[in-house]
């Protein structure tokens, strides 16, 4: 039976989204925090909107962390530094709402129920920081094991950023926002039907120049030439302009991308953000988690496509429970390989944070053009090191 054919579509946005703002103002402290005192429990939250910055959220401590300077640095950095964007780093107000975190979370974060009722093994120390569930995804569309979608449309919006700031485009301003709309042929990408970028652009500049050179600059060095025909079709600025933008245009809040974070809708998400948070926080650090395992059950061969779902309970070091789906492209079962799994991977916080190197500041970067699929950054959870170990696991 031919396979189904079908209209798949992932988004992306670039750094200077109102709420990818707030997410790199989020990491930019957690890095800054990191960087003196890898322990710290950070919880940090931001909201922008015309003329005004505020920093909320939970941290707990023994540094201390400028963060006037480190907000005002990153929105600067992203380009808004003059007035004539509407929004100005140096300029803006800036309010800071900072607690220190509930000694109820931290009683069960700092010693595990594990620790309390006598376990002696190291890797048992700190309990999840919250209960949830939390999912990583992988199949092998592209080189970095990501669908094509989202690889796409982050790769779109890097570019809209990387010609702005070369001054190649010199007309853009930081705000955009892209989408690419996919055909597939069962889990098979065969053309790209669709192309929408939005960008934020200078007053005086004409709606025709724009949708060429984007077109020329942006879409057609990114999307592969053999995915395009005659049938595509390219949304450029289709409101037909777009100057105000950023946190005057909307509001921006952290954690309100988190599609864009990770997988473009492909597969499930748990639904907690990963900005501004430690990783004792398994929001973050058991996604990455879940996203390692899912790349190396790929990458062994053992799927095509791969969903792994882990769940925890607060102040629990072992998780509740391991989930893999393989969609029916395995070349076990999903029982056995979820078996496997489980003896190849750690999975308690302790030795998330320590396997993937999560106390180091290193987190900022990743705020932008997604989580997962970053291996221009070399983080932990993209290696494909337990590959021989998983297919040794399978074939025991």
């Amino acid at each position: 039976m031919e396979e189904k054919r079908y209209l798949f579509t992932s988004e992306s946005v670039t750094e200077g989204h109102p709420d990818k703002v707030c997410d790199q103002i989020s990491d930019a402290i957690l890095d800054d925090i990191l960087s003196k005192d890898s322990n710290a429990h950070v919880a940090c939250e931001v909201t922008a909107t015309t003329g005004l910055i505020h920093v909320m959220g939970e941290i707990s401590t023994e540094c201390y962390c400028d963060i006037e300077s480190v907000v005002r640095k990153v929105v600067c950095d992203i380009g808004y530094d003059n007035a004539a964007c509407s929004f100005n780093g140096h300029t803006c107000g800036l309010i800071t709402s900072i607690d220190m975190q509930s000694p109820d979370i931290a009683m069960g974060v700092n010693e595990s129920l594990e620790m309390k009722n006598g376990a002696t093994d190291a890797d048992d120390q700190i309990g999840a920081g919250d209960q949830g569930m939390m999912f990583g995804f992988a199949c092998d569309e592209t080189p970095e094991k990501m669908p094509l979608t989202i690889s796409l449309a982050h790769r779109l919006a890097k570019k809209l950023a990387q010609v702005r700031k070369s001054g190649e485009l010199s007309y853009l301003r930081p705000d955009g926002k892209t989408q690419v709309t996919v055909e597939y042929q069962g889990y098979t990408p065969v053309r790209i039907d669709t192309v929408v970028v939005s960008t934020q652009h200078d007053p005086d500049v004409s709606l025709e120049q724009i949708r060429q050179d984007i077109l020329e600059h942006v879409i057609r060095p990114v999307c592969p030439e053999n995915l395009l025909d005659g049938n595509t079709k390219y949304y450029i600025n289709p409101t037909g302009r777009f100057v105000i933008g950023g946190p005057v245009g909307d509001a921006g809040l952290t954690g309100r991308k988190i599609i864009v974070d990770t997988y473009g809708g492909v597969g499930r998400h748990g639904g907690g953000a990963f900005s501004g948070k430690d990783p004792t926080k398994v929001d973050r650090s058991a996604a990455y988690a879940a996203r390692y395992v899912a790349k190396n059950v790929v990458a062994a061969g053992l799927a095509h496509r791969c969903e792994v779902q882990l769940a925890y309970a607060i102040g629990v070091a072992h998780p509740v429970s391991v989930m893999v789906d393989t969609f029916g492209t395995g070349t076990v079962s999903d029982t056995v390989l979820a078996e496997a799994v489980k003896k190849v991977f750690d999975l308690r916080p302790t030795a998330i944070i320590r396997d993937l190197d999560l106390r180091r500041p290193q987190y900022r970067p990743l705020a932008a053009y997604g989580h997962m699929g970053r291996e221009d950054l070399d983080v932990a959870w993209e290696k494909t090191d337990r590959v021989e170990a998983l297919r040794a696991a399978v074939e025991a």
